[in-house]
């Protein structure tokens, strides 16, 4: 059974991997929220993501750092 406090982590993974896999351009943030949701729980995830590092936010715009780009594809 998923615990609620694991939503906000599934959001910062949806959100890191859609930037990832569209790494050529950045998002903005109304884009995010409509592919995501709007809200919170989108905003702090998005917050949370900057504030690890893995996300570079320019005004509006969203997108995954080359550190976040790389480990992707470490990983397999």
């Amino acid at each position: 059974m998923q615990h609620e406090t694991d939503a906000p982590l599934r959001t910062q993974q949806a959100i890191l991997s859609m930037l990832v896999f569209h790494s050529e351009r950045p998002w903005s943030v109304a884009e995010v929220e409509g592919e995501i949701g709007k809200g919170a729980e989108t905003a702090d995830a998005l917050a949370r993501l900057y504030a690890a590092g893995l996300v570079h936010r320019c005004g509006e715009f969203v997108f995954a750092t080359r550190a976040a780009i790389h480990n992707d594809s470490l990983m397999f």
